[in-house]
């Protein structure tokens, strides 16, 4: 046997382990980013549990109207700063509109998005039953001044399921900052509890008959 021969009957036993090292060492590195991903998650979903049990809480006792779409709409401007919100809500034959503006207004000039809406647009969302992006609304009938809008990041959430559901929240504010899927969850997470307190305050409203 030849020089280069016994070579490359060294290099063989080598070459193996070190092949399985390799793919020892990429299957560890996918079971830690599966679980900094997992971890990542679980942080998320203690935010969005600590967010909902703090707003519970705040509400606890709340018999009026205005009160709780005030606390309500300070809970949702401390999760997403400079946002303008609104809630919409079914009445008979028509909806309110509880508006809570930004300190920092100026993200429409003087034209607010809310303005846009008509009955049949509010009826439209509602009947949805999940949360709408402004292309949403387009679909849906919304009408303006799409170079404005476009200046806009909109998200509504449903208050509930649809039968059940008083309404949805309106939030907006400017596409430099725009709504994020984290925090429209947090959002989400308190929907379905005001929706059974806005139900509570109105059972206790004077009947207009």
């Amino acid at each position: 046997m030849d020089h280069k021969q016994r070579h490359k009957k060294v290099r063989l036993p080598v070459g193996k382990p070190n092949k399985e090292h390799k793919k020892q060492a990429k299957k560890i590195d996918i079971l830690c980013n599966d679980f900094i991903a997992a971890q990542k998650e679980f942080i998320k979903r203690l935010d969005t549990i600590s967010f909902a049990a703090n707003f519970y809480e705040s509400i606890v006792g709340t018999t009026e109207l205005s009160s709780l779409l005030y606390t309500a709409s300070k809970f949702i401007k401390d999760e997403i700063p400079d946002a303008n919100i609104g809630f919409f809500l079914r009445q008979k034959e028509s909806f309110e509109l509880h508006m809570f503006a930004s300190e920092q207004n100026n993200t429409v000039d003087e034209e607010h998005l809310e303005d846009c809406f008509t009955a049949e647009l509010v009826d439209n969302i509602r009947k949805s039953n999940k949360i709408c992006s402004l292309e949403d609304m387009f679909a849906l009938g919304l009408e303006g001044n799409l170079i404005k809008l476009n200046k806009l990041s909109v998200a509504t959430i449903p208050l509930g399921q649809l039968e059940q559901s008083p309404g949805f929240i309106l939030i907006y504010r400017s596409s430099q900052n725009k709504l994020t899927a984290g925090e429209l969850n947090n959002i989400s997470s308190i929907t379905s509890g005001l929706s059974r307190a806005i139900h509570s305050c109105e059972a206790l409203l004077p009947s207009s008959d």
